[in-house]
């Protein structure tokens, strides 16, 4: 009996504990059912907020213009600031946003013929980065590259040394680095939204001894180091859906929007001759519920150097009234 024992213990029990050993030596994965829905949830979030950004970045797109200007030196009938913006990047899962502008600004003469004469042609690439995690006080920096040009090719400068006006080449290249700051209140019927923005322009001819790009007759007489600056007071309202009447959305109803520019590149003028170095302008928009992406504008401004081409030595000030169309209108909450 102790025979058979002693057989037993030393072949079976060790055959019988091995699986159980071999177990113990085998690594067990680590239970992630409590990890993965947390890395989850965290993974939305981000997107959620990279999601709210997009939107306020097309809130901040600049519209398109249509309608008149008063008050100018040379008169006009019709004036035009088409801006139409390709997005092509405006993704949940990323905190850039990017769009490609395709800007003209035309101005129908009031002269014989009633001519278009050198449209502003401005296209630009915008690229927009989020600073933080807040959709309700968004902090983002955005940077872009455009081209301004009137597409003639005669001399910018006339034998006397005036500018040419009626035929002169306008031609220059610049970068934007603009700072937002915003801040968003929600009421029961209404939401209110207000954004800040301050930027350096600087244009290519500042780092480029060949004149990178700009037309003669443009160093020293335009600004090529620009402090642009904007504020806008936006409301949205609350209306009834037009097909569920138990249903209600959000559309926006009015903005205010302040521009400014001070012109600080060399140029004849001291640097607190306001009257040659400061762009200024105040537009009022509404937009009625039956109104999808535009809205009825009103505004007045200063320019101390116009911003259309070859009439940049022009200063004065104007009125505008007309109608604005662009993504920036599509508010939703």
């Amino acid at each position: 009996m102790i025979k058979l024992l002693r057989i037993y213990l030393i072949f079976f029990l060790p055959v019988m504990l091995y699986p159980a050993l071999a177990a113990k030596a085998v690594d067990v994965p680590a239970d992630t059912s409590i990890v993965s829905p947390r890395a989850d949830s965290l993974k939305i979030a981000k997107r959620i907020i990279n999601r709210d950004f997009n939107k306020i970045y097309t809130q901040n797109l600049a519209p398109a213009f249509f309608g008149q200007e008063f008050f100018q030196p040379h008169k006009t009938l019709l004036v035009g600031d088409i801006n139409t913006h390709f997005v092509l990047l405006n993704s949940p899962r990323s905190r850039f946003f990017f769009d490609v502008s395709a800007r003209v600004k035309v101005r129908l003469l009031k002269q014989y013929g009633n001519p278009v004469k050198s449209p502003s042609y401005m296209p630009s690439a915008n690229l927009y980065y989020r600073l933080n995690d807040d959709a309700y006080h968004p902090q983002y920096l955005s940077g872009s590259y455009t081209h301004h040009s009137n597409g003639i090719r005669g001399p910018s400068v006339e034998p006397d040394g005036s500018t040419n006006v009626d035929s002169g080449k306008f031609s220059t290249d610049f970068v934007q680095l603009n700072y937002t700051l915003g801040k968003r209140l929600d009421r029961p019927n209404t939401i209110l939204s207000q954004f800040g923005t301050l930027g350096i322009e600087l244009h290519r001819t500042l780092f480029n001894s060949n004149g990178g790009g700009a037309s003669l007759g443009l160093p020293g007489r335009y600004g090529f180091v620009r402090v642009n600056g904007t504020y806008i007071y936006n409301l949205a309202k609350r209306y009834q859906d037009d097909i569920e009447p138990n249903k209600s959305d959000f559309r926006n109803w009015q903005r205010l929007q302040f521009d400014f520019t001070y012109i600080a590149g060399k140029m004849p003028y001291s640097a607190t001759d306001l009257g040659r170095r400061l762009n200024a302008s105040l537009k009022y928009y509404y937009q009625f519920p039956f109104m999808h992406a535009a809205a009825f504008v009103v505004g007045a401004g200063y320019r101390g150097q116009d911003d259309y081409n070859i009439y940049f030595q022009d200063h004065y000030f104007y009125m505008q009234l007309g109608i604005a169309s662009g993504l920036n209108f599509l508010f939703s909450k």
